[in-house]
């Protein structure tokens, strides 16, 4: 659905593709702006920050009385519940009752209102999804049912599993978005949640609850995500408000990690490049099937964007060959920052103007004409964003989140490596960094 002249912009809003080329000033002058600004927060760091100062769960300011006992207080939290599991009925219900047509509401509610609007919502306010996932609700139901403690599950969840189920879920997630045939279609969108779902739950019985807060790919995202919030609990239970680099050193470290971030960030890197002509022509004139090929393109996305990460962590090992083991684990959390600025750069445009369209549908579900929430009147108002608010939100998200991405890496490594090591080791971390803003920033541009 592309804007109209007036907002000189090229927005494509589809299934989950906001490309944007019109950049408030030219590209060379934002990527070298990008590069100054890295490389100054990195001189910054190795010059006048000499020791660790993050010391994630253990610090946060505890929230006043009031607000603290509102934001913590079970009836708080089973309100968030039940929205959760409304939400999830009213868009099973659009599916399963509602003709599989494009005005159907259910793969804008899926793939704008929850995708993309949980990223916002996960940064703002923290790990939103581990409050309002229909699952964790259903699982303590089916728990009481079968007779089983929740927190004392039939079998331990493994140590080696780490996020790997997460990982396993996102990727089907996202090669649903971007390389599944009839993506759109509330079959194809009924059956995968229905396989994600008994996935989750049979996991959920039989390794208790934990099982959601590290294989649950949706809640993981959220979790992830949440770290960049002020909101947090610190390791005392309390909830409280900290900088986000402190939260941010919080992340578990644990198998998986690296793969969780490397499917984000590289799936959002194939979106922008699905939707380029090249690759169009591509796919047109190559004579495999299209899913075949985007899904190929897909994976090799993923594995540059991690085999990178995994390369610049072997080379920070060999450069400071007295630091710790596992590396890309250790450093894993720098990237959750330059996740989250690709991911808000990406899909900014899409929230804003097709989150409106799904407000708008979502007052139909069954697509005869009724209009349930008083919306179905509205207009998409194309004017609430301008074309140089749009670029400008894309390229100081991508900047930001690779700042925030260094600063990270770098009080890991005062912790964790001998200080002689800790400067020269992040060189290879340093480079990858200028790599990352170099893509990012190109894919901005394409079209």
């Amino acid at each position: 659905m592309p804007l109209p002249a007036a907002a000189n912009a090229d927005l494509v809003l589809a299934h989950g593709v906001a490309s944007r080329e019109d950049l408030p000033l030219p590209f060379g002058y934002a990527l070298a702006g990008a590069l100054v600004a890295l490389a100054v927060s990195f001189a910054v760091a190795a010059f006048l920050w000499r020791t660790p100062r993050f010391t994630g769960p253990g610090a946060g300011r505890v929230l006043p009385g009031p607000l603290g006992s509102l934001l913590d207080s079970s009836r708080l939290r089973w309100s968030l519940r039940a929205v959760g599991l409304l939400l999830a009925a009213f868009v099973a219900f659009a599916a399963l009752a509602g003709p599989d047509v494009a005005l159907n509401p259910t793969a804008g509610m899926v793939y704008v209102v929850f995708w993309v609007g949980l990223v916002p919502a996960s940064l703002l306010f923290g790990p939103v999804w581990r409050v309002l996932n229909p699952l964790r609700t259903l699982h303590g139901w089916l728990a009481r049912a079968a007779r089983v403690d929740p927190s004392r599950p039939p079998l331990p969840l493994p140590p080696w599993l780490g996020y790997w189920p997460a990982a396993a879920g996102l990727f089907a997630f996202v090669w649903l978005e971007l390389c599944a045939p009839n993506r759109d279609s509330t079959h194809t969108l009924t059956t995968f949640f229905v396989l994600y779902s008994a996935f989750n739950l049979l996991g959920g019985l039989f390794f208790g609850r934990q099982w959601f807060d590290r294989c649950d790919g949706f809640e993981v995202l959220s979790s992830l995500l949440g770290r960049l919030s002020v909101l947090a609990r610190r390791a005392d239970g309390a909830l409280v408000l900290r900088s986000p680099l402190q939260n941010l050193d919080s992340v578990d470290v644990a198998p998986g990690l690296v793969a969780v971030l490397g499917i984000l960030l590289g799936s959002t890197g194939f979106d922008s490049i699905s939707g380029t002509q090249w690759w169009i022509d591509l796919v047109y004139d190559s004579g495999i099937s299209p899913s075949l090929l985007n899904t190929v393109g897909l994976s090799v996305a993923i594995g540059v964007i991690a085999g990178a990460f995994w390369v610049a962590s072997w080379l920070a090992g060999t450069l400071a060959p007295d630091g710790p083991p596992g590396f890309a684990g250790l450093f894993g959390h720098s990237l959750v920052p330059i996740a989250a600025g690709y991911l808000v750069a990406h899909y900014f445009s899409l929230l804003v103007f097709a989150g409106q369209q799904a407000v708008i549908s979502a007052s139909d579900p069954l697509v005869d004409g009724s209009n349930l929430f008083g919306t179905a009147a509205w207009q998409v108002n194309y004017g609430v964003l301008s074309a140089r608010g749009v670029a400008s939100v894309q390229v100081g998200m991508v900047v930001l989140g690779h700042i925030l991405g260094v600063l990270a890496a770098h009080d890991r490594s005062m912790r964790v490596l001998p200080k002689r090591d800790a400067v020269i080791g992040q060189l290879p971390m340093m480079v990858l960094m200028i790599g990352y803003t170099l893509g990012g920033l190109s894919l901005l541009q394409t079209k």
